[in-house]
């Protein structure tokens, strides 16, 4: 979809639009959005970043998904100056002129792959680090992006948020004196958690009813901000120890060079195993490596060499089919 057919859908006679999520923990599905709400969400972002009309907002996110189709409503119901560029890995590009000089941008949203890799050429990075207010979702900010982040001259905020609450109902800085692992909900928003853990959010301006998620979450002690542990559908379950994957990954990050991915797969005496997706050649170092860093239950008990790991459009790890490909690839192995 390009900016065009949006606008045509935006303005039409009805009042609801079609969004697709975006499939990370399963199948994608299609849901309807109220656009009224859509525009109240708009103006909560660009209120608690203090964006003014006229102000340059980039637009370089697929408008197939939320994140891109909000910029557009941002833009529209906040009367920001949009600048649109193709949803590329490197949409920055687009931004440095024959002169070498960027144009300046006050808000734009990318994912974390986008991020990375414009940090990785120097011109490109000089245009992320004189974004106003850059926002970054659509999948996990591991350790060593949030530290090359932290000395950003700009504000750069890590969302939370999903498809069903019209994009994030909370941001956390990345930057600054005022880094902090704590998400603060936008006024209004307020938040739970439920038996398990797992994050209750609600919004009335935006949500008819609260929403349980699958985020297993922690409150601050001032029962309004919180921070993300992982999901509950990403728990695995090993010898009576609840092992979670994106904590493992985490660790791993920092040490492990090249695409990997934990995921599990059932096994007859521990219930559930750690299972590691890698595309190294060289397993016998990622086992070492593992073995080195983690903790002694999160040890990968099976490792899968794969060409790729399979990735969602919007670049977060598909865990159901990394989840599928372990157990096709171990079927027959873990008897």
């Amino acid at each position: 979809m390009d900016l065009n057919q949006f606008l045509a859908e935006w303005f039409d006679s009805s009042d609801k639009i079609k969004v697709h999520t975006s499939g990370s923990t399963g199948q994608p599905k299609t849901i309807w959005l109220n656009k009224e709400k859509m525009r109240i969400s708009a103006r909560q972002t660009c209120s608690f970043l203090g964006l003014k009309p006229h102000d340059v907002a980039l637009l370089c996110m697929p408008l197939d998904y939320i994140a891109g189709k909000m910029m557009a409503v941002r833009a529209d119901t906040c009367q920001l100056h949009l600048i649109s560029v193709p949803p590329t890995s490197r949409p920055l590009e687009r931004l440095v002129g024959v002169s070498g000089k960027a144009v300046h941008i006050d808000f734009a949203a990318m994912i974390p792959m986008q991020v990375l890799l414009s940090l990785e050429d120097s011109t490109t990075r000089e245009v992320l680090k004189s974004i106003r207010h850059l926002i970054i979702g659509g999948g996990p900010i591991n350790a060593l992006l949030e530290k090359e982040l932290k000395d950003f001259p700009n504000a750069v905020w890590s969302t939370y948020g999903m498809t069903e609450t019209m994009s994030h109902i909370a941001l956390r800085r990345l930057s600054g004196k005022d880094a902090s692992q704590w998400y603060e909900p936008f006024a209004g928003v307020t938040v739970a958690l439920d038996q398990d853990d797992c994050l209750m959010v609600t919004a009335p301006a935006i949500l008819d009813e609260t929403i349980t998620t699958n985020d297993i979450a922690e409150l601050h002690p001032d029962g309004r901000r919180f921070r993300i542990l992982g999901r509950k559908d990403n728990v695995i379950c090993s010898g009576g120890i609840k092992i979670q994957m994106e904590e493992v990954e985490e660790k791993l990050r920092p040490v492990v060079f090249g695409d990997f991915a934990i995921t599990k797969c059932p096994h007859p005496v521990l219930g559930e195993c750690v299972v590691m997706l890698t595309t190294s050649a060289d397993v016998s170092h990622i086992k070492q490596l593992c073995a080195d860093n983690l903790p002694r239950y999160w040890v990968p008990k099976e490792y899968v060499s794969v060409t790729e790991i399979p990735l969602t459009p919007s670049g977060k790890i598909a865990r159901k089919e990394a989840f599928d490909v372990a157990c096709s690839k171990l079927k027959g192995k873990l008897r």
